[in-house]
């Protein structure tokens, strides 16, 4: 049975081959997301942040040691806010047990919102993005990352526990759920297509101010041989969504 994404980390055996995964050496969210992501951010003094699936909150503590005014992490699993706990004790980090869907976004309490890696598991990315449209102030930022469509549209030529050379890219414009076996469970994701996450953007309201597939950069790995396989297709794919100042909002309108 597949489950959703909160449910599929609070699977132990999940959970913990999860954790081996993220410290393996060159893995992808190190070499090519987390760069890519510091770079759309830019300098974070006197910002307020809110993380949506923030997992461990290593990102909080990074944003705070770069001067981040406040830091708030929401995320499902109860796995993972067990550890983002541990992560940002004695700091001014705050971490929130819920559904990033349905947690109550207060109105105009956020510089910065980032969700990294999570939104292929939301069903209604739509509706989620008007309470995160609703929680920025004027000349906020949304800043996400997700699985790259080419990759969520086939799993089709993968093997667990092989390091994959072939990737098979089919079904992209049927978007919808999509059942993948992954760290020995089943968890559903969704497919969207890059116009898709375009198009959901400007309609909440948000102007497409960025958008990057995590381009390799040979400086970030540690073999020339990995490097090179990462160059062969996108894994991620981040956009920035500015929401209007407010001079900018009454332009739309007239």
């Amino acid at each position: 049975m597949s489950l959703d994404g909160p449910a599929f980390y609070d699977d132990d055996t999940v959970f913990r081959t999860y954790t081996q995964h993220r410290q393996r050496p060159e893995n992808p969210n190190d070499t090519l997301e987390q760069p890519c992501i510091r770079e759309l951010l830019g300098p974070l003094v006197g910002q307020r942040i809110l993380d949506l699936g923030c997992g461990s909150a290593n990102f909080g503590l990074e944003v705070l040691a770069q001067g981040a005014e406040q830091y708030v992490g929401i995320d499902g699993s109860s796995n993972m806010v067990a550890v983002a706990r541990e992560t940002l004790q004695g700091t001014r980090g705050h971490i929130i047990h819920a559904p990033i869907e349905t947690w109550q976004y207060p109105a105009d309490a956020f510089d910065i919102v980032v969700a990294r890696l999570v939104l292929h598991y939301i069903a209604d990315v739509g509706n989620l993005c008007g309470h995160i449209y609703q929680s920025l102030v004027n000349g906020g930022r949304f800043v996400f990352s997700v699985e790259h469509p080419v990759i969520t549209s086939c799993d089709r030529g993968w093997h667990a526990g092989t390091a994959r050379q072939d990737w098979l890219v089919d079904n992209y414009f049927e978007t919808g759920v999509r059942t993948t076996t992954w760290l020995g469970g089943e968890v559903r994701k969704y497919h969207r297509t890059i116009e898709d996450y375009f198009g959901i953007l400007q309609q909440t309201g948000f102007v497409v101010q960025g958008l990057r597939e995590a381009r390799p950069v040979r400086a970030n790995f540690i073999t020339n041989g990995e490097y090179e396989r990462r160059k062969r297709i996108p894994l991620f794919l981040m956009l920035v969504g500015g929401k209007p100042r407010g001079e900018d909002q009454a332009e739309q309108i007239a």
